[in-house]
């Protein structure tokens, strides 16, 4: 017996009660919280309204499962249906007992992000690049449960890091086997580090980081795929089709696949939507920006701030300031020589009076006309018109 191994749990179940809970399925949830978390972290650094990763997770899980399930079953049907059959028909239905196709899970579980992205208007190549290193690190988590079940185990070995397996779950006294879900789970954390390494250094957009997510997961999937022992396809042996099995030809398409895409895409350039048109942002602040602080200035205009005369023609009454002019002044800074009462193109108009004169911008004019009030001498006629205003702040 060799001095250093791998024990497999003694249990994969325990009871709350009469409800079971299960290692593999905590494992799911688990792969999955982490994934969410992440992709909404890096979807709000990319810009992204809050809450729209949590929304779009709720479809993707469950197409993620029932593809996940779909491609275990029909690629190990005989496990199920047939005369060698080893399980009932209804077992294929029992996701808690293990059998999960990734191939599956990522296929199916795109078409649910497609299905949420394009209901929201959002690109769904920025929404692929943004979750791709939270699959990875899921996939991690998820394949622990492999170990409580134990299943998908390796060849035998003699390494130190040798895996136990019961003679219940088709272990030998005495061998150890390959710790395939371990060897996995580590590739599966290196590869989501190395994406979102990559995704800083580079700035892949448009799919490209998500490609590069599939090339590397298929590349170490390929060897670990070599080393398992489990009947992919069959009931007592694998399905082989040149000395490879099934999930390694998978494998190799997808690949060269990916590879394909990134290159075709090298020069793709172009915005992607990751807010939706038809959103309707907080007006305090944009999206992705906090708000600003007692002391920072704000980009609208506070209640009551005094306003430049003839930037936007509001009423110079009205705009919180301590101006005080005559009846008639309110319109003149904004119409023209026409609307002028009064003016002529020989008079200049006069210029406003301090807070407290009698006197007013054009209020002075009309009242000269009539005969009332006389122009204060010395006035410059091409003077700007001056305000006494208040600070507002």
């Amino acid at each position: 017996m060799p001095l250093a191994s791998i024990p497999s749990p003694s249990q994969g179940v325990w009871y709350l009660g009469i409800i079971p809970i299960r290692a593999y399925a905590l494992c799911i949830v688990l792969g999955v919280i982490v994934a969410v978390w992440l992709s909404e972290r890096r979807w709000r650094a990319r810009g992204g309204q809050r809450g729209t990763i949590i929304d779009i997770a709720v479809p993707a899980v469950i197409f993620g499962l029932i593809g996940g399930r779909l491609y275990h079953v029909i690629t190990d049907w005989q496990t199920y249906f047939g005369s060698r059959a080893i399980k009932e028909p209804i077992q294929a239905l029992f996701i808690w007992e293990g059998g999960l196709g990734i191939w599956g899970a990522i296929a199916l579980g795109g078409v649910g992000v497609w299905w949420a992205a394009r209901r929201r208007g959002l690109s769904m190549t920025a929404l692929a690049d943004t979750i791709a290193p939270g699959i990875a690190f899921a996939q991690a988590i998820g394949r622990w449960g492999n170990w409580f079940n134990q299943e998908l185990y390796g060849s035998p070995t003699t390494l130190p890091w040798g895996l136990e397996i019961d003679v219940d779950h088709g272990g030998e006294p005495g061998v150890l086997y390959h710790p395939t879900f371990l060897y996995e789970s580590l590739w599966d954390v290196a590869l989501g580090f190395v994406l979102i390494f990559l995704g800083r250094r580079l700035a892949l957009h448009h799919g490209r980081l998500f490609a590069l997510y599939v090339a590397g997961y298929t590349l170490g999937r390929f060897w670990i795929e070599g080393l398992r022992i489990d009947p992919v396809g069959g009931v007592d042996h694998a399905v082989t089709l040149l000395g490879l099995r099934l999930n390694q030809w998978t494998s190799i398409v997808l690949f060269v696949g990916a590879l394909v895409y990134f290159w075709a895409t090298r020069n793709k350039t172009g915005e992607e939507i990751v807010v939706p048109p038809s959103a309707d942002p907080d007006p305090a602040h944009s999206t992705g920006q906090a708000d600003p602080g007692p002391d920072e200035p704000s980009d609208t205009p506070e209640k009551g701030a005094a306003e430049e005369p003839g930037e936007s023609g509001a009423d110079p009454a009205g705009s919180g300031t301590d101006t005080k002019t005559d009846t008639g002044a309110e319109t003149a800074a904004d119409t023209g020589p026409e609307t002028k009462a009064g003016a002529t193109d020989d008079t200049p108009a006069a210029p406003a009076s301090p807070a407290g004169d009698n006197t007013g911008d054009t209020g002075g004019e009309a009242r000269d006309d009539d005969g009332e009030r006389a122009e204060e001498p010395g006035a410059e006629p091409d003077a700007e018109p001056v305000t006494k205003e208040k600070n507002s702040r």
